[in-house]
């Protein structure tokens, strides 16, 4: 995990989650920090195995870790986040050591995190996108009445 964790030391990443924060500092809706991040590299990582993905640890953390970092961009300048996430990542990947293959992997995980035609890939965007949709406790959430998320898309129940 020496990688993951040069991830979370990274100033670019660093300073991208802290705009994440500030765009996001009045949401009253789901935010995209560091809770969100580690939960669906958690949850990811229960699918991987459940599921028998096939999935390193290192690849699916970094690919949960950054799959969110652009969203600031979309709040700024409608850049869809997956896109700007694919425009922030590869830095960061680089100077954590990843290989071009591993961040071609985790690039088109980032890519591919909202394509729901990808959901049952036995692959590192299915278990991104499913681990994402699965991050939210909508059954259990204050908000969820004035959610904007399809209801077919919302976690009225808890399920792996």
């Amino acid at each position: 995990m020496e990688r993951v964790n040069k991830i979370l030391a990274d100033s670019f990443y660093q300073s991208y989650l802290e705009k994440n924060n500030q765009a996001e500092a009045e949401r009253r809706f789901c935010r995209h920090n560091i809770g969100h991040f580690l939960d669906v590299a958690r949850l990811a990582l229960i699918l991987n195995e459940q599921d028998y993905y096939g999935q390193e640890q290192e690849i699916v953390y970094a690919a949960a870790l950054l799959h969110d970092i652009g969203r600031w961009m979309q709040y700024k300048d409608g850049t869809p986040h997956e896109k700007a996430g694919c425009m922030l990542a590869p830095e960061i990947l680089k100077s954590c050591d990843f290989t071009k293959e591993e961040a071609d992997r985790i690039l088109k995980a980032i890519a591919d995190h909202r394509n729901a035609e990808i959901k049952e890939e036995k692959s590192l965007s299915g278990l991104l996108y499913r681990a994402d949709k699965l991050s939210r406790a909508c059954f259990a959430c204050e908000m969820e009445q004035e959610c904007d998320w399809k209801n077919k898309k919302k976690n009225l129940k808890l399920v792996l």
